[in-house]
């Protein structure tokens, strides 16, 4: 394990992208793009890598600005936390998409698997390596888990979706270990859909995610969420409580991020990961306003309680993308704030 404080902060993945890279009002006001949606972006192609790399220098000074002890790259290359490396892989019809209901129900573009899933190349390596080059601590990098990418895919390929789930976790397994070449040291998966589809969780998920993270050597994480907060501008109500967790406590990954804030999670179900670090959201990104430090404080005393203090990891509930950069800042301030306080208070 890397070095790292008591109650290291971090953020889940994504970071607000600037109005000058990304047309956010139009980002808001649709489902996250599971293909390619380029009409996003407001810079033209030759210059687009050029503007993400700046995105990128611009997320990780403010992360470090603000006190964040494991840095993120911020997501600032991608139009979605998955679309990017699902839509890399071969096996993908890139001429004709599929179709699949999105956990709000609604039917969404999706990659179409017309051949076998594999990984030809490294797809986020030259990021990983950009982000160590730029950080000053310690960095985490993520990619999405294989069983949200099975699900967010139509599969006219194989005959069933755990086939395919395998397939799409031996791609992963050779990109994660391409990012710990690269100096990461924190690799996540993004699995949402644990939770989402949490019936058919049970039959395969594990076993994709552990031949995901087969024969992997560096620290390991796993995001688990009810979704973002905000969709189509809305507040998304949440449940009390996970349909799958439990669950993960038998599985290769170190670290569980889950969220906590917004759905007011009782933290007693925290005792159901006890071989696990639990990376725990404590700013709820469905309120505008901002928590204040004795706010935030009192949610990790809470989960103290059921966690010691080398298992947990402080985080906001889920990505902030959708979130102005100057509301990002406040709550990530009054995170690192509160969770100074709490330091204190450890005597460390």
């Amino acid at each position: 394990m890397f070095e790292h404080p008591i109650l290291p902060t971090t953020i889940v993945g994504s970071y607000p992208q600037p109005d000058w890279l990304i047309d956010r009002e139009r980002l808001k006001k649709s489902l996250p793009p599971r293909v390619r949606a380029a009409e996003l972006w407001r810079v033209p192609e030759p210059w687009l890598a050029d503007a993400q790399e700046h995105a990128t220098l611009m997320a990780i000074r403010d992360q470090e600005e603000l006190g964040i002890d494991i840095v993120g790259d911020g997501e600032m290359r991608r139009e979605s936390y998955s679309n990017r490396l699902a839509t890399a892989l071969s096996g993908i019809d890139t001429e004709t998409h599929g179709t699949a209901i999105d956990r709000t129900g609604k039917a969404n573009p999706v990659p179409r698997v017309s051949g076998p899933i594999r990984r030809l190349s490294p797809i986020e390596a030259q990021d990983a390596a950009f982000l160590k080059r730029h950080a000053r601590g310690p960095v985490k990098l993520t990619l999405p888990g294989p069983f949200t990418m099975t699900q967010q895919a139509q599969n006219d390929h194989y005959p069933t979706n755990e086939a395919l789930a395998m397939d799409y976790a031996d791609a992963v397994n050779a990109e994660i270990r391409d990012l710990f070449a690269a100096g990461v040291d924190v690799v996540q998966l993004d699995e949402p859909y644990l939770q989402a589809r949490a019936d058919a969780a049970q039959d395969y998920a594990l076993a994709a995610i552990d031949r995901a993270l087969d024969g992997v050597e560096g620290t390991t994480a796993l995001h688990i969420c009810f979704g973002y907060a905000l969709v189509h501008g809305s507040h998304v109500a949440k449940p009390k409580a996970y349909d799958f967790l439990a669950e993960l406590n038998r599985s290769r990954v170190d670290v569980i991020s889950i969220e906590a804030a917004q759905p007011r999670l009782d933290p007693a179900i925290l005792a159901e990961l006890p071989d696990k670090i639990i990376m725990y959201g404590v700013l709820d990104l469905a309120d505008s306003n901002v928590e204040t430090p004795e706010t935030v404080a009192a949610r990790i005393r809470e989960a103290l309680r059921y966690v010691s203090t080398d298992r947990l990891w402080i985080a906001p509930d889920c990505g902030m993308k959708y979130h102005s950069r100057e509301l990002a800042q406040a709550k990530l301030r009054a995170m690192v704030e509160g969770t100074a306080i709490v330091r204190r208070e450890l005597g460390r």
